[in-house]
């Protein structure tokens, strides 16, 4: 049979599923690779279930945009952590994952052929669900230290342009960004018409002081999508629970592109996150307090590739992105520290830089001694086939 052809032959393929048959065929690995924590839901998720299966009704399909107890509750967390306010010119639209918030956004915001500035190195979901759009992805460069550059974002702006994205706390970098530069995308926004995409997916996780800043609060917010998820904070990945605040008049196109491919978000799922916004504050704080030792026992060690690395200062998410210095292809050496250390991570690639050879490093998915031996796996890896 002819091989069909389709648009999808242009859309990168996810890398976690080829890293994760890497790892299968060398069991023991470690993985330092998918961006997960290791900590379950708060039991306030169960608690909340027979409230699901109390009424046969749960069993119908429900309101396009989420139930009304769970956007009510979304409402509030929004006003309390994130300075939110949902009145008539703003909404919540759940959804099932914040990937499916970005690609109810890119759908509903462009045409064929338009353009979305990402700032590199981007989110690789985010590059894809661009190109299944059928519009084109324009890459700026952030700066050193991987933070915005608001002027040359203004540069890469074209008629096409319909949006700016940026991801804080970053995904892959793990840096967070300054209100000033976020300030300033929303204000480029604003002068321009076009819309900032903001993906806040790990805002709980922030470390050394440094606070979250969501854009969405700013006074000139009119142009401002603003993505979160239960996925990480809450350890709600399969669960598949996102949101998104919108400006109000984009609340039916993008109810279109969400009932022709949800219908509705799983009501069983939206009932458990009604229960996970229940839980004390200890379960964050506590959680995300573990990973912050993690964090420091992970960038300890990798100080130790000092000249064979260089790792960016990141206070937020659970990631380092770390440029090594080897003309070896980034790929070809997570396939050798897999091989040969059974330690995986994921290659620069796949976030758009394909500039020299760099790694994400993901430590939120392991505990403590588990995270110890993986990354004494990865750093004796490096220092054995970088200076071989």
């Amino acid at each position: 049979m002819e091989s069909l052809t389709s648009r999808m032959q242009g859309v990168q393929s996810p890398i976690i599923p080829v890293v994760g048959e890497l790892i299968k065929n060398s069991p023991g690995t470690i993985s330092l690779g998918q961006g997960v924590v290791h900590y379950n839901p708060p039991p306030e998720t169960i608690e909340f279930l027979p409230k699901f299966f109390a009424d046969s009704a749960n069993n119908l399909y429900k309101s396009v945009e989420g139930i009304p107890p769970l956007l009510t509750a979304l409402a509030g967390k929004l006003q309390a952590f994130n300075g939110i306010e949902i009145n008539g010119e703003k909404c919540i639209v759940v959804t099932a994952g914040s990937n499916m918030g970005f690609m109810n956004a890119i759908l509903a915001i462009t045409n064929p052929g338009d353009e979305i500035i990402l700032n590199t190195p981007y989110y690789f979901n985010h590059e894809m669900a661009i190109a299944i759009a059928g519009c084109r992805a324009v890459l700026v460069a952030t700066d050193e230290n991987y933070q915005l550059r608001p002027e040359a974002i203004t540069q890469a702006i074209t008629p096409k342009t319909r949006a700016i994205v940026t991801i804080s706390p970053n995904n892959p970098t793990g840096v967070v960004y300054s209100e000033a530069a976020l300030r300033q995308v929303n204000q480029i926004c604003d002068t321009n018409g076009i819309y900032h995409i903001s993906d806040e997916a790990y805002e709980y996780f922030t470390y050394n002081g440094v606070k979250h800043v969501s854009p969405g609060a700013f006074g000139s917010s009119k142009y401002t999508i603003s993505l979160f998820s239960l996925s990480k904070a809450y350890g709600f990945a399969s669960w598949r629970i996102g949101y998104m605040v919108i400006p109000k008049h984009l609340f039916v196109a993008i109810k279109k592109v969400q009932d022709t491919i949800l219908i509705c978000p799983p009501v069983i799922s939206q009932y458990a996150a009604l229960g996970a916004l229940q839980a004390k504050e200890e379960y964050l704080q506590n959680n995300i307090g573990a990973i912050s030792q993690v964090r420091q026992l992970v960038l300890d060690s990798l100080n130790r590739l000092e000249g064979l690395c260089s790792i960016t200062p990141a206070n937020g998410a659970f990631y380092f992105f770390l440029k090594v210095n080897t003309q070896m292809d980034a790929f070809e050496l997570v396939k050798r520290l897999i091989q040969e250390y059974k330690i995986a991570v994921i290659p620069g690639t796949t976030f758009g830089m394909d500039d020299g050879c760099y790694l994400r490093v993901a430590y939120g998915a392991l505990q403590k001694e588990t995270a110890k031996e993986g990354i004494e796996r990865l750093v004796q890896g490096l220092e054995t086939i970088i200076r071989s």
